[in-house]
């Protein structure tokens, strides 16, 4: 058994809380309150995948990286693994509803089975639950709060939305 490492990252969204080990990227969540602890690995002493997924991270908030490169090791069932690696084919500045999702899966009938594991996808924008919308084109179920989504989406839009006034 590995000793898992946590480190941080700040970002435009709140504090990323970073967690893994040699095996990888097994966490990333973000927290809503300011956080800085004095126990912060420095970036050396982080396994190169966490090293990684701090730089990429960067990239990705400055706006130069569309994918994401990184070890992952999410911990979940057999079925949860299998929806969070489809979400993975879902590319930057697009969009997937959960019953395109499902389809995607093989059974359309798994629509919330589908919408209740991208819910507990634990490793936040590498794998991007973000992208998959409502029916109806709504912003629906994010567990990092909708603004946080619409937020990131808009990010990824390359288009940036004008206001007339």
């Amino acid at each position: 058994m590995s000793n898992l490492i946590t480190t941080y990252y700040k970002t435009p969204l709140g504090t990323a809380e970073i967690v893994g080990d040699n095996n990888g990227i097994q966490s990333i969540s973000v927290l809503d309150d300011e956080f800085s602890t004095p126990l912060e690995v420095t970036n050396s002493d982080l396994p190169k995948c966490m090293q990684d997924c701090r730089t990429q991270l960067e990239e990705y908030f400055a706006g130069e990286r569309m994918e994401f490169d990184l070890k992952l090791n999410p911990q979940g069932t057999t079925f949860q693994k299998k929806v969070w690696k489809e979400l993975l084919n879902i590319p930057f500045n697009k969009t997937r509803t959960y019953l395109e999702q499902s389809k995607a899966l093989g059974d359309v009938k798994a629509i919330r089975a589908v919408a209740s594991a991208n819910g507990k996808n634990p490793i936040w924008i590498v794998i991007p639950c973000h992208r998959v919308i409502g029916s109806d084109g709504s912003l629906t179920g994010y567990a990092g709060g909708i603004w946080r989504k619409k937020w990131l989406l808009d990010h990824e839009n390359p288009v940036k939305q004008q206001s007339l006034f």
